[in-house]
This record gives C-alpha cells, structure tokens and sequence, in this order.
C-alpha cells in the first residue's frame, strides 16, 4: 500500500459519480476529505451503523456484506480500487444495511457527508451533477440485479468472468479473480461447489482454462457469444 499522499481531486475526477462536477466542485470537497487505512480482515461499518459520509477505494478491496442469523455470509459486492460505496444510504439519512470488512490491507478517501450538505445547499449545479453520477449508479445496480434474477448460473459467471476483461479484450485474455473463489460464488449468488461445476464445464468446452486465481480465457468472443 502506498505510503506517498493521495490527491483527492484526481481520484473525483476519475470517479464516475463526480464525472459531471467543476474542477472547482471537486476542489472544495477535496478539501474535506481524508484519508483511511484498513487492515485486512477489519470491519469498516457495520450494519446499523449510521452513515456519516462515503468512501472511494484507492488500493485494496471492500466486501459488502449481510450476516444472517445462522451466522452464514452474504457477500453483496466486492468494492475495487477507484469504486466508491455509501452514498445512497448516506443521503438517507438511514443507518448502513449491510457490513463494510476489508479484504486486504486498503486504502480509502472518506468524503464526510458533512461537506457534501454544504456544496448542495450552496451550488445548484453540484446537486445536478450528483443527481447524474447517482442516476448512472442506480442504472447499473439495476442490471446487476437483472443479470441475477433472469440469467441461468452459467450466464452469470460469464458475465462476471467478461465483466473484469478489459472493454476493447480481443483475443486471449486472462482475468485475475479480485478475490477468493467462495467470495465471488456468495457474490454471484451461488455455491462454491456450483462455481466449481462451472468452471470445469467452461473447462471441458475450451472456453476458459483456470489456474487458481487465473482464469485464461482463450478466446473472449467465443465466451461471448456462449452467452448470447
């Protein structure tokens, strides 16, 4: 993990959900914001705390989670570097409905809700442009949840699997699991034994080859159209 400063104002301007702001916009809440270290394995928040602001990843990765009485583990999302999480909730007003645990050493900015309250009620303009980058977030959670609810499990590791190949993949292309094969199963809503079946399936069929965390996929648009 680096131990340098980061520049807050280059990670909003690389940040989807400040895409639309003002080099000005960004300044003012770059002022505001500090940074955070998180050691593998800590809880950030848990669920029922009350959001005080939101956080951008810079190294390292955060697991949304929900624990169920039984004590098993629902993983909601794995959070990267440059993504953010909290900011629905945090506008709310409401305690946080799920966990926030780091899966490895991370780094974070937290930008305090306290700040963004003030750019609101100061420059119409801001909450537009939030207004935006919120709009473009919920458009995604939305088909997220539509890939899980309509797709077959297959589809749904494919479509996780081509999610993490680069937007112009061509070719053979080899994706790095951001984290463990239980993980992404809780994540894509499945069992570690039917990711598994799955795998061995792609396997037989010459569409991927794993190697631990590795998974090589010969030929992306062969995956692609395995979909479609």
């Amino acid at each position: 993990m680096p131990t340098h400063p980061i520049n807050p104002i280059e990670v909003f301007a690389r940040l989807p959900l400040f895409a639309a702001l003002q080099p000005g916009q960004r300044e003012r809440l770059a002022e505001h914001t500090r940074e955070q270290r998180v050691s593998r394995g800590e809880t950030l928040f848990r669920r029922g705390d009350m959001a005080n602001g939101f956080y951008v990843v810079i190294f390292g990765q955060i697991k949304l989670v929900i624990d169920s009485p039984q004590g098993d583990e629902k993983v909601v999302e794995i959070v990267n570097q440059r993504q953010s999480f909290g900011e629905a909730v945090m506008f709310l007003n409401r305690p946080y409905p799920v966990s926030a645990v780091s899966l490895n050493d991370t780094l974070l900015l937290h930008v305090p809700k306290s700040a963004l309250d003030t750019s609101l009620a100061e420059d119409p303009t801001f909450a537009r442009a939030m207004l935006a980058g919120l709009s473009a977030r919920l458009h995604a959670l939305v088909k997220d949840v539509e890939s899980y609810s309509i797709r077959s499990t297959t589809q749904r590791v494919i479509g996780y699997l081509l999610q993490q190949c680069p937007d112009d993949a061509d070719g053979e292309v080899t994706v790095e699991l951001p984290t463990s094969k239980l993980i992404v199963a809780s994540r894509l809503s499945i069992t570690p034994e039917t990711l598994s079946r799955i795998f061995g399936k792609l396997q037989h069929d010459n569409l991927i080859r794993v190697q631990g965390r590795s998974v090589i996929i010969p030929n992306v648009k062969a995956l692609q159209d395995f979909v479609d």
